[in-house]
């Protein structure tokens, strides 16, 4: 199976600069889960969605790179059966002309 969260709306401080510090900004989240599904085992969209959002939140992040890989191991942590995991993080207000991003995808065994 493959789970699409797109979209995700989170308002969190997240950056190094100043006013990024005083104030929290729009931070747009898209995550993609490959796993294999069992009546035993699945994932829980919702957990995944609220455990990001509580993560960035919390953690107050100084850099995007360092938010994408600490979400990237709380969801592995959780999860170990994860054969592939792709994270986007989005500041879409950042600059006035432009959304910036980082990514990653992951895979695993």
């Amino acid at each position: 199976m493959r789970i699409h969260i797109k979209e995700l709306e989170i308002y969190a401080i997240l950056g190094i600069l100043d006013f990024e510090r005083l104030k929290e900004q729009k931070i747009v989240i898209d995550v993609e889960i490959l796993y294999e599904y069992s009546k035993n085992y699945f994932i829980n969209y919702a957990d995944i969605s609220n455990l990001i959002e509580k993560s960035l939140i919390k953690n107050k992040f100084l850099l995007i790179e360092e938010a994408l890989l600490s979400v990237e191991q709380e969801i592995i942590n959780l999860y170990p059966k994860i054969k592939e995991l792709e994270i986007e993080i989005k500041k879409p207000d950042i600059m006035p002309n432009s959304v910036v991003s980082i990514s990653k995808k992951w895979y695993f065994q």
